[in-house]
């Protein structure tokens, strides 16, 4: 497994030895999703390694506030940079190569997509062309044997969300909004991504897999 970061090589290279101790190989990759070079290059990086890809996920993810009428440019334009134009450019440089391995690609939107967020439109907007995005290639490669999945969480306790759930009101009020009553942690979605990437998903073509609770009833 090759595990992509852009600023935290400390938590990337524990998970690399996590994975090792466990009987796996891994290795971590720095890059940048956003630019074409560097997207190119982590996908060679893998082929370099171990001569084939057989499964892509798409995870880079940022979450800033922007407000409706201020002007907020700067947050727009990181946002689909990354959320968006990152998951197309390395999803673009991997496409040959899954179709050589008929192999699987996996994205990472969010309740926002589905449903909008206030003071976030960027960012909800940015996930929602993923799920569409997703559907687009589902059809386009599913002919060419890659499946096309999407999994799409709810609050999970992140990194992203940390100063949120600081505040034991706001956390609170996030909780009760949820059926389960708790928010989602990292593993949850886990299991979702290595669901729709085993054989266990091998008739699971273009569908969003919600990790949410039940905060969000769109299946």
């Amino acid at each position: 497994m090759a595990i992509n970061y852009r600023s935290d090589e400390a938590s990337a290279n524990a998970l690399v030895r996590d994975l090792r101790s466990a009987g796996g190989e891994a290795m971590a990759l720095a890059g940048d999703v956003a630019d074409p070079g560097e997207a190119r290059q982590l996908v060679r990086d893998v082929i370099t390694a171990w001569g084939r890809l057989d499964a892509l996920v798409n995870n880079a993810g940022l979450w800033e506030q922007d407000r409706a009428g201020a002007g907020d440019l700067d947050v727009w334009d990181r946002t689909m940079s990354v959320n968006l134009r990152g998951a197309y450019l390395v999803t673009d440089a991997a496409v040959p190569h899954l179709v050589q391995a008929a192999g699987t690609l996996v994205f990472v939107s969010s309740t926002a997509g589905q449903r909008g967020e206030a003071n976030h439109s960027a960012y909800a907007a940015s996930k929602g062309a993923v799920i569409s995005y997703t559907k687009s290639l589902a059809m386009e490669l599913g002919p060419l044997g890659v499946r096309v999945n999407c999994v799409a969480p709810g609050w999970v306790e992140t990194d992203m969300t940390r100063d949120t759930f600081s505040d034991p009101e706001r956390r609170r009020e996030i909780e009760s909004s949820i059926p389960l009553r708790r928010v989602g942690a990292p593993r949850d979605v886990a299991g979702a991504v290595l669901f729709l990437i085993s054989d266990l998903a091998r008739h699971v073509q273009g569908e969003i897999l919600n990790v949410n609770g039940g905060s969000v009833l769109v299946g």
